[in-house]
């Protein structure tokens, strides 16, 4: 599936209703997202992570943070998110290291 949106709608809400016989609307579910990301983060914490062997893995993946001819208007990261260069030329993105 393309997002989240179009996975819901087109198989959720149609495949899995025998499953869930209680399922939300989509507007529904994304509000309802919010308050299960606190004890969804707790419970992998608490139960789900394994332990500390001394070994990380960092991510270096940019993100995007806008298109770069609008960096100016944008002013959520300002001060984080850097210029970078990758395969697809000159980005603005935030610097996650």
């Amino acid at each position: 599936m393309r997002n989240l949106k179009a996975y819901y709608l087109f198989y959720v809400s149609k495949h899995l209703t025998r499953k869930f016989p209680k399922l939300v609307s989509y507007n529904r579910f994304v509000e309802l997202q919010q308050r299960s990301l606190l004890p969804l983060v707790l419970f992998l914490k608490t139960c789900r992570l394994g332990k500390c062997t001394g070994i990380s893995f960092v991510d270096s993946t940019t993100l995007d943070v806008c298109n770069i001819k609008r960096e100016w208007q944008h002013k959520v990261f300002d001060g984080i998110a850097v210029k970078g260069k990758s395969t697809m030329g000159i980005q603005t993105s935030f610097d996650n290291q």
